[in-house]
């Protein structure tokens, strides 16, 4: 059975393979052209491989590692909560947002600490209500030697800086920054405002002597050295709520954080069309100055990198090479959700070991947890509405992209690439040809069902492992929607195969059967059941009355025999077969044929009858065309019976025919030759009679026994459908019934007398010429042990 299933799928392969490969060419560039226009206009197939990205990315890349290299202090609901509720801290630091003398103090010990750099996922772009608490912070960052780094964010309303030429010396210092130089207390002094009096921290400040920057310093402090193959980069612009794209502008940060921060850097939330964020791009420009990315730009400090370098597929940060994609941009590598990829420690925690130290106490911190780590400082309370999405979790705090980025470039190195297109194609022709060939060869309903859905479910599995393996993000809606596509076109394929197999059986089963039952059989894809089963059935079998005689007339032309017996044959198949007969066989000139098999009919046997009176009226109308030509005439007569036979192959292995065999059969076959006795032309026995009373005009002829058989059988003639018998014949039946019961009382005398009585007024009915020959013979000499039943020996 496997071994003809392979040679199929194998002659499939061989006769249809250019059209497979048809598919697989056209459902390629379909899919290529259809995602040419989805990623400009961003439709269904954009927002799908968003999805579908975001699966492979959370099954793939998760890693359960903590990250080595970051660090974070989480600005938490507990830290708001404990700030809030000590009055100390209250007093100093104020409500949310706190006073910059806050983040002076979180700097100064997480400098203690030995941490390797400070990032804050924020932006300082307007002045306290108490400056001297500016110019404090910027003299601990000024002091501090440990890098702290800020966020700038951008705004259609800043002003647009003066381009920045860093060939160039940079520009001379503001006449007060000399501020930031004063002396203040060394970290072991320091103690809170409140109990030293602000001269602590503003000694030298006074009204009017906060140091100014000009916007060249701003420029310089906030721009950074890009070098790129010509490539233009991404704009710093935004989208009106018409659609318009506008460009805005880094917001300056407050004059005394120019020159005591380390650098500056975007803090652009960069989120795809639905809100999640997945890529980063590492600079942007607003036409007159590069600016990086707070990540990048922390990063490019650390690796000593004076410029980023873009090239091709390359971002280069000195000696550190990453690869990107095409655009500049790459996909962010968070390996899971934030708790998970990050130590974090709360901002009170950080706070509360300042005050410890400054006390000479234990910090109660955990051991070198930030020695040597970057530390990024974040809110990921809920009331700082720095919500997120990710392809992890819809949500996360922001501060999980900038430490997620930093993270990358400070130790794996490696980010989410795409795939060349032509790669993603490449595959996309791989998963439709493996559609159509699959599809197309087999043929197989549950598979063409099945493989489009399991394209669309399981796609994933096989970019995942790529994508887990060398961090390269291979189109996946894509190649599922070509596959789903191609086996559209298999199955229709198929189905326009199936169409031209179903035409051909409907044209060879239609030579045996009638067409509509062929359409019936398709339809409920009910096969016929060729094996041998005991069925009840309806067989009819005919024969042409005197064929000896009547092909005596050819001898000499046997052409013209063969083409007279044809047209007879064809007349009373093709009535038959419209009565929804199977044509069992033909012997000569008698016509054999099956009702109610192989197909199951509930009416087989109103469909005989019908079948045999539609034969007879076929017959007919050929003997007046016979008549015509000068031909002979040509008589049929007709035998059906219904009963449970054994229908099925019979035969050798060399020859098999489908037929039935059976006493049913054999009754059928006699009733055809016994209608030369009564002069009857269809007779039938008594299970199609009792099936198909309703519809019938019968006359009953008598009571006969079979040859071999000891049970006597009741035989009909049929002589119409219900209400087609005429006035005439009518009477001839009722005359003939009262005939037949005397007769059955050995009256044979009175029984001839009724039917000689009126036989002029129908002198060619056979059977009641029959009964009164018999009558009449039986009148000059009883048969002994007459009991009314006639022997039916042929």
């Amino acid at each position: 059975m496997a071994g003809e299933r392979l040679k199929t799928v194998r002659s499939r392969w061989r006769n249809h393979w250019r059209q497979m490969l048809g598919v697989a060419v056209l459902t390629t560039t379909l899919a290529a052209a259809w995602h040419h226009v989805d990623v400009r206009l961003g439709g269904f197939l954009e927002e799908t491989e968003r999805s579908t990205y975001d699966t492979v990315v959370t099954r793939f890349t998760q890693r359960p590692e903590v990250s080595s290299q970051v660090v974070l202090v989480a600005i938490d609901q507990l830290s708001l909560k404990d700030i809030r509720a000590n009055a100390q801290y209250a007093l100093n630091f104020g409500n949310w947002p706190y006073s910059r003398n806050l983040w002076a103090r979180v700097v100064e010990q997480l400098e203690a600490e030995g941490a390797r750099a400070i990032v804050l996922d924020a932006v300082m772009d307007e002045r306290g209500t108490d400056e001297s608490m500016d110019l404090a912070f910027a003299q601990v960052l000024q002091a501090t030697a440990t890098p702290f780094f800020l966020g700038v964010s951008t705004h259609a309303n800043a002003p647009r800086l003066p381009p920045s030429d860093f060939s160039a010396p940079p520009p001379t210092e503001a006449p007060a920054a000399d501020v930031l130089d004063a002396p203040r207390p060394s970290t072991a002094e320091e103690t809170f405002p409140e109990e030293a009096g602000s001269e602590t921290f503003m000694e030298e400040a006074s009204e009017g002597v906060l140091p100014s920057v000009t916007p060249e310093q701003v420029a310089r402090a906030l721009a950074f050295p890009v070098r790129t193959d010509g490539r233009a980069l991404p704009a710093l612009d935004y989208e009106t709520s018409s659609g318009e794209r506008l460009p805005s502008h880094p917001v300056q940060p407050i004059p005394v954080l120019v020159d005591a921060v380390d650098g500056f850097g975007l803090v652009e939330p960069e989120a795809d069309a639905d809100g999640f964020m997945r890529r980063t791009r590492f600079v942007y420009s607003d036409g007159a100055n590069a600016f990086a990315t707070l990540p990048v730009r922390v990063a490019a400090d650390l690796l000593g990198a004076s410029a980023i370098e873009l090239s091709g597929r390359t971002l280069r940060l000195g000696s550190r090479a990453y690869a990107v994609d095409a655009d500049g941009s790459a996909g962010i590598d968070f390996g899971g959700q934030l708790h998970d990829r990050f130590t974090s420690v709360p901002l009170i925690s950080v706070l509360d070991a300042w005050v410890k130290r400054s006390q000479g106490q234990p910090t109660g911190l955990p051991p070198d947890v930030f020695r040597g780590k970057v530390v990024v400082i974040g809110g990921n309370a809920v009331g700082l509405n720095d919500v997120k999405a990710t392809s992890f979790s819809s949500h996360e705090p922001g501060v999980v992209k900038q430490a997620a980025v930093l993270d990358t470039l400070l130790g794996s190195g490696r980010f989410i690439t795409r795939a060349p297109l032509w790669a993603s194609l490449a595959l996309v022709f791989g998963v439709a040809f493996a559609s159509a060939v699959l599809l197309m060869t087999t043929r197989w309903t549950p598979l063409e069902i099945a493989w489009p859905l399991g394209l669309y479910a399981g796609m994933s599995w096989v970019t995942g492992p790529i994508l887990g393996l060398t961090n390269t993000y291979v189109l996946t809606a894509l190649p599922a929607l070509a596959g789903v596509l191609a086996s559209v076109s298999a199955v229709a394929f198929n189905h326009l195969v199936a169409n031209e197999e179903a035409a051909f059986i409907r044209q060879a089963f239609s030579r045996f059967m009638e067409p509509k039952l062929v359409e019936q059989m398709i339809a409920q894809r009910e096969l016929p059941r060729l094996d041998g089963e005991n069925v009840e059935i309806t067989a009819f079998f005919s024969d042409i009355r005197g064929f000896s005689s009547f092909s005596e007339r050819f001898k000499d032309d046997p052409r013209k025999l063969v083409r007279l017996l044809n047209t007879y044959l064809t007349r009373v198949s093709a009535a038959l077969l419209k009565e929804g007969g199977c044509l069992d066989k033909y012997i000569g000139d008698a016509v054999v044929c099956l009702f109610g098999a192989p197909m199951r009919q509930a009416d087989h046997a109103l469909r005989g009858c019908r079948g045999a009176l539609a034969a007879k009226a076929a017959v007919d109308r050929l003997r007046e065309e016979f008549r015509a030509q000068g031909l002979p005439d040509m008589y049929t007569r007709i035998g059906v019976n219904t009963a449970v036979n054994f229908v099925g192959n019979f035969g050798s292995e060399q020859l098999f025919s489908y037929t039935a065999i059976g006493d049913g059969m054999n009754l059928a076959a006699r009733l055809e030759g016994a209608n030369k006795a009564y002069g009857s032309v269809i007779m039938i026995g008594p299970r199609t009679y009792e099936l198909a009373r309703e519809h019938i005009e019968v006359r009953e002829l008598d009571r006969v026994r079979v040859a071999g058989k000891t049970e006597a059988v009741t035989v009909y003639e049929l002589l119409a459908l219900k209400g087609g018998l005429e006035a005439r014949k009518r009477e001839t039946v009722e005359r003939y019934h009262a005939a037949l019961a005397l007769y059955r009382a050995a009256r044979f005398e009175e029984a001839a007398a009724v039917l000689d009585a009126r036989r002029v007024e129908d002198p060619e009915d056979g059977p009641t010429q029959a009964l009164l020959e018999r009558c009449q013979r039986y009148a000059k000499a009883p048969p002994p042990g007459f009991d009314g039943v006639a022997n039916l020996d042929k």
